[in-house]
């Protein structure tokens, strides 16, 4: 199928591995041009030397690739993105989860920093954007979130806060007057995907039990009615298609990809 969106420009962020990466790679082979962002310089530069040879290989006109290593979480570094490249056709926001604890031992600085990352970071990019993708009649935002959106984790109240924070800012600006205008705005929540910090968490549990790594990952996928951990090309298919002409009647919905592991009939 022709997603029917080569030639259009992308801001993937976080996109130097993982899931920000998958949704970077497929855009590419979508035809479109990505601008990635990330603050770890060196993986940065191998991410966009593998998207430029994937860009090589699509039929027809070649899609750009540009990087910036900077922190999108902060004023200078959205700044820097745009200078690096003004109208964006698609926007991906994505961060890093805020660490897991008890909520007792948070402080004010720990919850601020979790909502700027996760939902206010989200907001300064869509108000950058959307207004002018609506003057152009076309517009995507896919906000990678969390599963702990629909079911939250109790040692991820900093994610459960700011991320519901954000779910429920785009439930109301998804269903705005841009929504008129060709642009939507949905939010993509990861369940359990195979990428470095699914294998960072599951060493810390392994540690934490006194248990094999391989137990500890044969447990949790067999947890998984799907019976694995998914990819990070699965997660950016789904990225790609929220952002074609196919998606266009489908907006401020809350896309869950967990291979099942959600219990819920909604």
């Amino acid at each position: 199928m022709d997603f029917g969106i080569a030639g259009k420009t992308a801001l993937v962020c976080g996109a130097s591995k993982g899931l920000g990466y998958g949704c970077a790679e497929a855009l590419v082979r979508e035809g479109v041009n990505v601008v990635i962002v990330a603050r770890g310089a060196e993986a940065l530069e191998a991410a966009a030397k593998a998207l430029e040879a994937e860009a090589a290989s699509v039929s027809g006109t070649k899609p750009f690739v540009k990087h910036l290593a900077a922190d999108i979480t902060t004023a200078e570094g959205r700044a820097a993105a745009f200078a690096l490249h003004k109208d964006f056709d698609i926007v991906v926001t994505n961060a890093g989860g805020p660490p897991p604890g008890d909520f007792r031992d948070w402080d004010r600085e720990a919850w601020i920093k979790a909502v700027d990352a996760n939902m206010l970071t989200p907001i300064e990019l869509i108000k950058a954007t959307v207004d002018g993708m609506a003057a152009r009649g076309f517009g995507r935002v896919v906000n990678i979130t969390s599963s702990s959106v629909k079911a939250p984790i109790g040692i991820l109240g900093l994610s459960n806060g700011a991320r519901s924070g954000l779910t429920g800012f785009v439930a109301g600006v998804a269903r705005s007057e841009i929504a008129g205008k060709g642009v939507t705005i949905n939010n993509l929540l990861p369940g359990s995907f195979d990428t470095d910090r699914l294998k960072g968490t599951m060493a810390g549990a392994a540690k934490k039990s006194g248990q094999d790594v391989n137990t500890v990952r044969a447990a949790r996928e067999k947890s998984i009615p799907a019976g694995r951990f998914g990819t990070a090309a699965e997660f950016g298919a789904i990225c790609a298609f929220l952002c074609s002409m196919q998606a266009g009647y489908l907006t401020g919905q809350n896309v869950l990809a967990d291979g099942g592991a959600y219990p819920g009939t909604y």
